[in-house]
């Protein structure tokens, strides 16, 4: 519903006005406000996606949404649809703080990078090096020291989906679960219970647990929290000052979006707890910034020459190293979700903390993110050094509560109402590929 334009050094302004949901006057001011205190930003058109980044997430009865598009060095644009909280009408605007769930994983994957860059670890170590009490999984393939960092990152340990081992008798009644743990000390009494399901390292399996421990290895070897190692080593360099782990500092609480699940094209949308906290599982799915903030990690993935700043953030050629597809995806029997295949069908592989595929013959490097009624999608284009990431507070689950094996705030999205496989196969085709390759 409204475009704006952030440049890298510059700043905001608004370049179209606040459509079809209603404002009120003290918002419509605070906006002006905004753009006139940057007079500096140059006001472009407002992109072409955001006509159909309007169109699908009203087609789905997303309650709100943003999205932001990066080309190079130059300006980043921005777009806002609909409203941050329904109780009180706020509209989302930049400053608009979201959960980007397994994003989160990349965050993850880069500071495990940054260890093994610094000679903390290698990636073929043993897991149960740095995380003892690993000792106690059933593995029935072999001993589990054959369980490798690397395994971890690319989701081919074996290790279940859910973090929590859901078990619920009456799907309709079971919110009395806990959303996720909320201490490690939870996760380790189930590891006695907890069994690989494959040879590790043989196959792929989305495993959010691995991200819990690669967070326990990050703690263990640098001293300090996950949050706080992420934050003085990822964070902070890149300026994303609006970035934040779980429950928003108080100067920001107002600025964080509400979230919902429906159960079902005509079903109503449900509330979902603002502003949780998502306990032993931040180092899986647990960052909230603003799509202002996530403009400068997007800056950070498609590099810039000279800039050293990102390379102590990161090497460039251990970035790349990431962005090697290794494991196939491979969803046997599975339902299918946005992750399970690339952009236009393609096949998509692991690879360390980033999915990896392809679109005319180019690169294209992918993560997505499910959680609490939040879905987002990152996209990165490295050849030709685009990028692309959105995100939306309403999720339809496709089922009712009643259908649900666990506490509904945890469900996935039902695939025929995920409005990101179509927004990504529009992001490829009309920004990532190249103009005499366009259909």
């Amino acid at each position: 519903m409204r475009s704006a334009e952030l440049s890298p050094a510059k700043g905001l302004s608004i370049a179209a006005r606040l459509t079809g949901f209603a404002v009120s006057a003290a918002t419509g001011l605070a906006l002006c406000a905004s753009a006139a205190a940057e007079p500096q930003a140059k006001a472009r058109p407002p992109s072409p996606f955001q006509a159909q980044f309007d169109a699908e997430l009203a087609r789905h009865g997303v309650v709100g949404g943003a999205f932001a598009l990066v080309r190079g060095a130059g300006p980043a644009s921005l777009g806002f649809h609909g409203l941050a909280r329904l109780d009180s009408g706020k509209a989302v605007e930049a400053e608009t703080a979201y959960n980007w769930a397994s994003i989160t994983k990349t965050f993850t994957a880069i500071a495990i990078l940054q260890l093994r860059d610094r000679g903390l670890l290698k990636l073929d170590d043993p897991a149960v090096r740095y995380v003892p009490e690993l000792r106690q999984v059933h593995d029935a393939f072999g001993p589990v020291e054959a369980i490798t960092v690397r395994d971890l990152l690319d989701h081919s340990a074996g290790f279940r989906n859910p973090t929590w081992p859901w078990d619920c008798d009456d799907g309709a009644n079971c919110e009395w679960q806990p959303f996720e743990p909320t201490k490690w000390s939870q996760v380790a009494a189930m590891l006695p219970y907890t069994h690989v399901a494959f040879k590790p390292g043989s196959r792929w399996s989305y495993s959010n647990l691995g991200y819990v421990f690669l967070g326990q290895i990050i703690e263990r070897l640098s001293g300090d929290d996950f949050e706080v190692y992420v934050d003085k080593n990822i964070l902070k360099p890149l300026e994303m000052h609006a970035s934040y782990f779980d429950q928003a500092p108080y100067f920001l609480q107002a600025q964080v979006s509400a979230s919902y699940l429906r159960a079902g094209a005509a079903a109503p949308v449900q509330a979902q707890p603002l502003d949780f906290d998502t306990g032993i599982t931040t180092s899986n799915s647990g960052l909230k910034a603003p799509i202002t903030d996530m403009v400068k990690y997007l800056r950070f993935l498609i590099g810039e020459a000279g800039n050293t700043r990102y390379e102590t953030v990161l090497r460039r050629a251990s970035l790349e190293e990431m962005w090697t597809g290794v494991i196939p995806i491979a969803a046997t029997g599975q339902e299918a979700a946005a992750y399970t295949a690339g952009p236009g069908g393609e096949p998509a592989r692991m690879g360390l903390g980033f999915f990896v595929s392809a679109s005319h013959g180019r690169p294209i490097v992918f993560h997505d993110g499910d959680q609490g009624g939040f879905t987002s999608e990152l996209l990165i284009d490295p050849a030709g050094r685009n990028a692309a990431i959105f995100v939306s507070n309403t999720t339809d689950t496709g089922k009712a509560a009643s259908e649900a094996s666990h506490s509904v705030s945890n469900t996935e999205p039902d695939p025929a109402s995920d409005p990101r496989v179509a927004l990504r196969e529009v992001l490829v085709e009309t920004m990532f590929t190249p103009a005499p390759e366009r259909r």
